[in-house]
């Protein structure tokens, strides 16, 4: 297997060693795509990390009763608080 993972890195270091150049031009929008997708990225996982926050302290505390989320009144007392 270590034969196999060998020869396909000598294989990709032979084709990058003889590559051409691509005479490509990128213009500024594609610069700013780039920008903008990392900045989505980080913002995704920074409101990801917010939203599962409170889960990932609990599991990882003593006293998981202090990072749970409050209980809500049932139908039935809030027909009673009413009347």
């Amino acid at each position: 297997m270590s034969r196999n993972i060998l020869s396909t890195l000598i294989l990709v270091v032979a084709f990058l060693a003889v590559s051409t150049p691509a005479y490509a031009y990128l213009d500024p929008g594609t610069g700013s795509l780039i920008l903008q997708g990392a900045v989505a990225a980080i913002a995704s996982a920074a409101y990801a990390s917010k939203l599962y926050w409170y889960k990932i302290k609990a599991f990882f505390s003593k006293d998981e009763s202090e990072y749970t989320e409050p209980e809500t009144a049932s139908p039935e007392e809030n027909q009673s608080d009413s009347d």
